[in-house]
């Protein structure tokens, strides 16, 4: 059921992607010049996404536990480092230039450009790649492996190693 609910959820959130136009990297890169021909698309969108995940956000938060199953993931820091700033430049730089963040870039798989193609493939890479560095700690530190820290699941279910 729960890969059904995400298939769904998936659908809905792509279909709002390509409806809102948020597929077309020439929005995001207008969205970000705001010294030429600025286009204030991409702040509506993200401020109308916030006034229905704000309230939903702490309403859900109130239960036990999803309704699926599980636990609440939720980050357990809450402190700024210099990986957070660094990952987060790195993500705002390949958006910059290439118009794209992931979700838009899977939506965008289906205009058949050849760019978006590399742009998933070089994201996919770089993800095989945190993988691989988290997975050896002479090389990622102990805040990157996975499974470091504490436990951050939340309600029913949290802590036991439930699958969710």
């Amino acid at each position: 059921m729960r890969i059904v609910v995400a298939l769904i959820s998936g659908v809905i959130f792509g279909l709002g992607l390509a409806i809102s136009g948020m597929a077309n990297p020439a929005k995001v890169v207008g969205f970000l010049d705001f010294f030429g021909d600025w286009d204030p698309t991409l702040a509506l969108v993200m401020g109308g996404a916030l006034l229905v995940a704000i309230p939903a956000f702490r309403l859900i938060l109130r239960r036990e536990g999803p309704v699926l199953g599980g636990g609440f993931d939720l980050p357990a820091r809450r402190d700024i480092d210099g990986r957070l700033v660094g990952g987060a430049a790195l993500f705002g730089l390949g958006w910059g230039i290439s118009g794209f963040c992931p979700g838009p870039a899977v939506v965008a798989l289906s205009s058949g450009v050849g760019a978006v193609f590399v742009f998933v493939g070089a994201m996919v890479a770089g993800m095989a790649l945190y993988s691989l560095v988290a997975q050896r700690p002479e090389l990622a530190g102990e805040g990157l492996r996975p499974g470091a820290g504490k436990d951050t699941r939340v309600g029913r279910g949290a802590g036991n190693g439930a699958a969710g």
